[in-house]
């Protein structure tokens, strides 16, 4: 019976550590470097399992729920509220999912019709500080590190069993609680945790290609200066719907002439580009 106890128990700890925790961090950025004033603050999750990590906006599964159930309903996009899907749009388009086992970091993001994956390949290099503060209910110490054009200050805290954070933040021996750049554009806020029973599944439209992070780059910027030609790539040409940016559908639907709907599409992503002239990485 003592036997049957020990192993029970051990089964019960091995489901309890297997399960995913998520952390909902509210984010705060000033995208427009122009008008400081124009703050977007939204959630994202972080769900941690003992395999692996998963950082990416709340207002996207939300969206993605309201697409599944839309197409499953045989409606397709004519049964999408339009309304709704505006009140979720979001500036955190991207996801970042850490590999515990092999300790990389990959960040995904939509450029055009597909998907863009890259390995991230600078390492965070912190500074960890003795100075220690109270968050919350969290007992923190304060950390520092500069990374991709901007200098952050974390606080970590070792009082959950998780090396982690929001974003590309990792690392640090505890949670990363709260991130802050210097210039307050951008910060990550840890609010609540609890237990979910698995990894959501994200929709993934069009192709998904692994390039270098160089690479991705350059696409960006490409796709800034020439966005048609992302959208007329591969079968379909612009007459196929798709989203830019990770969610934001062109506008317009149905029979529309091809020449409108480029000029639309172009004015639409130069408009949103002056928008966001402060991304989170400036390097």
């Amino acid at each position: 019976m003592k036997k049957l106890g020990i192993i029970a128990l051990a089964l019960f700890i091995q489901q309890v550590s297997a399960q995913t925790n998520r952390f909902v961090y509210q984010v705060t950025m000033k995208p427009d470097a122009e008008n400081k004033t124009d703050i977007k603050s939204e959630n994202a999750y972080l769900d941690i399992s003992p395999e692996k990590s998963v950082f990416y906006s709340e207002n996207r599964i939300k969206r993605d729920s309201i697409m599944q159930k839309a197409f499953q309903g045989g409606g397709g996009r004519g049964n999408i509220n339009r309304d709704q899907m505006e009140s979720l749009r979001t500036n955190i388009n991207y996801t970042v999912e850490k590999d515990k086992t092999n300790q990389k970091t990959y960040f995904k993001d939509r450029i055009g019709r597909d998907l863009y994956s890259y390995e991230e390949d600078r390492p965070l290099v912190w500074k960890i500080s003795s100075e220690t503060t109270k968050i919350g209910e969290y007992k923190v110490q304060k950390a520092e590190t500069d990374f991709a054009g901007r200098k952050w200050t974390a606080w970590f805290t070792t009082d959950l069993p998780y090396q982690d954070g929001p974003y590309k933040f990792g690392g640090l021996p505890g949670l990363v609680v709260k991130a802050e750049d210097d210039k307050g554009d951008y910060s990550f806020d840890l609010m609540k945790n609890y237990k979910i029973a698995e990894f959501p599944t994200l929709n993934q439209f069009g192709n998904t290609l692994k390039v270098k992070r160089t690479d991705f780059v350059k696409q960006q910027q490409k796709f800034k200066t020439d966005p048609m030609s992302f959208m007329t790539q591969g079968t379909g040409g612009i007459s196929a719907p798709m989203r830019m940016g990770g969610g934001r559908g062109p506008g317009g639907g149905g029979n529309q002439n091809p020449a409108d709907m480029r000029k639309r599409m172009e004015e639409r992503v130069k408009e949103e580009a002056k928008k966001n002239t402060n991304p989170i990485e400036l390097q």
